[in-house]
């Protein structure tokens, strides 16, 4: 199993004084998972979109212009084939978990 089906989709941190309770699993009573950070294994798509990101990002992008950029010179589209726009953007890494 690539993923973790007992995640639960992100919550805000909720503090919490007494050990155990809130966010933070007591430790020893929960099985190590090694992908427990996955509530589903990752698409072509998104397998792909990372290696194009590592491209874009080793090629010197900073901002998120010149990401956008980056894909787009790269002719990576989005998956329903179009070229990237920074608001697109920003919603699709709001939206895989970024």
């Amino acid at each position: 199993m690539n993923h973790n089906p007992n995640l639960k989709p992100w919550q805000p941190a909720q503090p919490n004084n007494v050990a155990g309770k809130g966010q933070i699993e007591v430790a020893g009573q929960v099985e190590n998972m090694i992908w427990q950070t996955r509530m589903a294994e990752p698409t072509a798509y998104e397998n792909a979109l990372g290696d194009a990101l590592e491209e874009v990002f080793e090629s010197g992008a900073l901002t998120v212009d010149a990401v956008v950029d980056g894909l787009n010179q790269r002719q990576f589209r989005t998956a329903d084939g179009r070229e990237w726009t920074v608001p697109y953007f920003e919603a699709e890494m709001a939206r895989l978990g970024a």
